[in-house]
């Protein structure tokens, strides 16, 4: 569902270029928010991200729509355009603050993989960013689980944030990967929510 207007609760926001999402986005969301107990979860497809600026993206409106194809049968699942239609490149400090400034009342929880967490110092802002609100980093499948551990320590130690590794099945799946498979023709059945495949083929993303 669009979101509109939320309670002032706990809300987790997840953000991506979502090109497509997959199932690997959605099981990341569904264990934040189980194990945290949000009420809501906000997907919010990223306008220009500041790490892909020169690669060749989906259009907002493909991304837009996929992202809702894929939450709209889940009742505490909400998606906004705001990054969409942001002018100039995406970025999470600027998103953040926006949203903080809606949900004054609110608990938020970013919601992000492990491997951006041990990025994080490449953000903008990400001082700053890492005071504005909880943080819950799941963990991705080839990934050090003490190096991650160690990162979060840090990160708590020295900004005085408050960063949570979430437990939880992963999905060892990429939207890169299924780019690459669709390409090829191989299937991608299982990997993104049904009406987000037949999407992709109606639509023929990814052919080239």
């Amino acid at each position: 569902m669009e979101v509109t207007s939320l309670d002032k609760k706990k809300i987790g926001i997840i953000g991506g270029t979502f090109d497509p999402i997959h199932n690997g986005h959605l099981l990341m969301a569904e264990n934040s928010r189980k194990a945290f107990s949000l009420d809501k979860i906000i997907f919010i497809p990223a306008g220009i991200p500041p790490h892909k600026k020169d690669k060749n993206i989906s259009s907002n409106v493909h991304r837009y729509n996929m992202t809702l194809l894929a939450i709209n049968n889940n009742k505490h699942y909400f998606l906004s355009d705001i990054e969409l239609k942001r002018e100039g490149i995406s970025f999470t400090v600027d998103t953040i603050k926006h949203l903080k400034s809606i949900f004054s009342g609110a608990e938020l929880y970013f919601i992000m993989g492990s491997d951006s967490l041990l990025q994080i110092e490449k953000w903008k802002d990400y001082e700053e960013l890492l005071s504005l609100c909880n943080f819950i980093v799941a963990k991705r499948p080839n990934y050090d689980d003490e190096q991650l551990k160690r990162k979060v320590d840090n990160l708590n130690s020295l900004y005085k944030s408050f960063i949570y590794i979430v437990e939880g099945p992963v999905l060892d799946v990429s939207s890169s990967d299924i780019r690459n498979k669709v390409q090829r023709g191989e299937s991608i059945t299982y990997l993104v929510p049904n009406p987000v495949e037949e999407y992709i083929y109606k639509h023929e993303l990814y052919k080239e």
